[in-house]
């Protein structure tokens, strides 16, 4: 469990850092290397995935619970977003959701 929880948090900060990048670049003005440090980060997103033990469409549909959590975090880490009391609780739910998808006994 806790190697699929690592690579879930790799794969998040690749797929939501390169988006960043990639965001930044495009809508911010910067320089165009922040665009291709973002590609770069987002072609490891598609890799980091396919480490996990369960099959494809499980590990997508958990990843997308993992990175709304992780998406909350950043806004709130790096854009100073402070999440409210619906964005906590819609984030407990979906990590609820994902932990019961990815890691109950079958």
């Amino acid at each position: 469990m806790w190697q699929s929880a690592a690579f879930f948090l790799i794969a998040g900060l690749a797929e939501i850092g390169g988006g960043y990048l990639v965001w930044q670049w495009l809508k911010s003005g910067y320089s165009l290397s922040y665009g291709i440090a973002g590609f770069i980060l987002l072609s490891l997103y598609g890799v980091i995935p396919t480490f996990q033990e369960a099959n494809f469409g499980r590990v997508y549909a958990a990843y997308g619970g993992i990175f709304v959590v992780m998406s909350v975090l950043w806004g709130y880490g790096i854009d100073n977003i402070k999440p409210d009391l619906w964005d906590i609780t819609g984030a407990i739910i979906v990590i609820i959701g994902v932990s019961l998808m990815m890691w109950a006994p079958r």
